[in-house]
């Protein structure tokens, strides 16, 4: 392989990933490209994961005394996604720390069994008011515990 270039990542199969939510794709996700936005895809990371956890109990976004900061991400695309799609956006936690998690999203347009694009983002867990990262509260580490590979 020429220096500087690396190994492209192979996109992971629906499979490997432990639960998911479906994503409607809206008319100004497209691009002047015809496809969605590489920018889109953070939103329905977010949202994926986040929806997964206010369901669970475990995040109170309005309320709550702790909050998930993103200190990291990333996304590989492999395929194009376009209104009027629909987008099963399935996650996993790839790394659980004391205050931290790591999120693995694979996004798989329809009913499709290989992702269109397959990324990760990390949480670190604060406190809402000092921004000052604490423990994974035990419900909180419970509902990613159910979901970690």
């Amino acid at each position: 392989m020429p220096s500087g270039k690396s190994a492209r990542t192979e996109p992971p199969a629906r499979r490997d990933y432990r639960t998911g939510s479906v994503i409607t794709t809206r008319w100004n996700d497209n691009d002047p490209y015809g496809h969605v936005n590489n920018a889109i895809y953070y939103f329905w990371f977010d949202t994926a994961v986040n929806r997964y956890l206010i369901e669970q109990g475990a995040l109170d976004i309005t309320g709550g005394e702790i909050i998930g900061l993103v200190v990291n991400t990333s996304c590989d695309y492999f395929a194009p996604i376009a209104f009027p799609d629909d987008v099963m956006a399935r996650i996993r936690v790839e790394r659980l720390g004391n205050s931290s998690v790591t999120y693995g999203v694979g996004l798989f347009r329809g009913d499709e069994d290989i992702a269109s694009a397959a990324g990760s983002f990390t949480h670190v867990y604060v406190d809402r008011e000092t921004r000052r990262p604490v423990p994974l509260p035990s419900l909180l580490r419970s509902a990613l515990e159910a979901i970690e590979v």
